[in-house]
């Protein structure tokens, strides 16, 4: 019998993941059945461009299929300026809704999520909606991966953070756009949605989420030794102020 070749995947912040054949594998949880009964529902009822959960190996690990294309981790590199298009901008909007209202009506039996759930619980938000985690070919969005830390609630919790990775609102890695750009494509962003939020909506929803993404990233840090990510609880900080300043100009 051949040797297993595992081959490390870029990203994994939380969890170191690995190719094999084509599938993909990282470390369980208490949430790995909630999320893979989530996955099969997308799938049943027609989402395409997520991955097929295959339940966990012989050593714990989850197990879901590849799905191939690129993954944009280094968004600021020069061979990545088709990421700041319009039409990426249409695509993920779109393709946010369709993830939102094929989960309505997703009710596990023993719900268990990795992160926090919030109200309105209206839908089942992915939590991390950003290009590092959007599959691309011919730089066009053809899938999302890495579920693992979805869990219900509003849908402008999901639309606040992909406007604030891809509108962007990041205060790095992010193209020189000027703010007046910036709030423009915000505004592409919610019209691909579908839905009536205002800007302000959206805005309000993104220092919320930067709040607690900021105290969980730092509780991170204390948990695993990690300084390096004091430099993101900084950063998200720095850019919560920034966008709550916007509400009150």
């Amino acid at each position: 019998m051949g040797r297993v070749i595992e081959e490390h995947l870029p990203g994994g912040n939380t969890t170191s993941v690995v190719r094999i054949g084509d599938t993909v594998r990282r470390a369980a949880g208490p949430w790995t059945t909630t999320v893979q009964g989530y996955l099969r529902h997308l799938r049943a009822h027609g989402v395409v461009g997520i991955p097929e959960p295959f339940g966990v190996d012989d050593r714990g690990r989850e197990i879901v299929s590849y799905l191939d294309g690129d993954v944009p981790h280094d968004t600021a590199a020069p061979g990545a300026a088709w990421l700041w298009s319009d039409g990426v901008l249409v695509e993920a909007g779109r393709f946010l809704r369709r993830l939102h209202d094929a989960s309505v009506g997703f009710e596990p039996r023993r719900p268990a999520w990795r992160m926090p759930a919030h109200e309105p619980a209206e839908v089942i938000c992915h939590n991390d909606v950003a290009p590092y985690n959007m599959v691309f070919r011919d730089g066009r969005l053809v899938g999302l991966i890495d579920f693992d830390t979805c869990s219900p609630g509003p849908r402008v919790w999901d639309l606040a953070y992909l406007a604030y990775r891809l509108a962007p609102f990041i205060g790095e890695d992010a193209p020189d756009l000027s703010l007046d750009d910036r709030l423009r494509r915000l505004d592409v962003l919610v019209a691909a949605y579908d839905m009536p939020f205002e800007r302000t909506d959206v805005l309000e929803a993104m220092t919320a989420r930067l709040d607690e993404l900021a105290t969980f990233t730092e509780q991170r840090a204390t948990d695993t030794g990690r300084d390096e990510f004091l430099a993101h609880v900084a950063l998200y900080r720095a850019d919560r102020e920034r966008i709550a300043a916007l509400l009150t100009a």
